[in-house]
């Protein structure tokens, strides 16, 4: 299947959005540790993938707090089992990969669960970063720390919650 896709600038760097035009396959950051390139098949063109950028564009400017995209990840069943797990995780909240690992019913998988987290085809919009660390530190992820750090503020301020304990930066 060939796939439309677009980069767009966003407040955490260039993304690359790749789709059908009536799902999303893939949201990836283009800079960082697991930068990602647009497939040699795939085809520039950013109007398949229009919604997508107008959610993320509304995301981004504190606006829109839950994704209404059909999406299709690539992925094994239990990596899918954990990324629809994470879509679960509400708007400004976060939970640790222990917490994720019980509840897709796998309560000593959060190593299993880590690493399917770092293989999350579509980033932000399956909300991978809303995964901590059990002592609520900032951990792993693709964009890089500074950009989870980012992602979780903005939802912060955006949803009016406030963490009891704060989380630390990272720059």
């Amino acid at each position: 299947m060939t796939l439309a896709y677009v980069e767009i600038d966003s407040p955490v760097g260039r993304l690359l959005l790749a789709g059908d035009g009536d799902q999303l396959h893939v949201l990836a950051f283009r800079e960082g540790k697991k930068a990602r390139e647009a497939h040699p098949d795939w085809i520039e063109d950013g109007v398949p993938l229009r919604a997508a950028v107008e959610q993320l564009r509304a995301y981004f400017a504190g606006e829109l707090q839950d994704f209404t995209l059909a999406l299709a990840p690539s992925g094994t069943s239990f990596q899918l089992r954990v990324w629809k797990e994470l879509t679960r995780i509400p708007y400004g909240a976060t939970i640790c990969y222990g917490e994720l690992a019980n509840r897709i019913g796998n309560p000593n998988a959060s190593r299993a669960v880590g690493l399917a987290n770092g293989c999350n085809p579509i980033a932000i919009i399956v909300p991978c970063h809303r995964v901590i660390g059990a002592s609520g530190k900032l951990t792993g992820y693709g964009g890089g720390l500074p950009i989870k750090d980012h992602l979780l503020a903005l939802e912060r301020r955006s949803s009016g919650l406030f963490a009891a304990q704060a989380i630390s930066s990272v720059y």
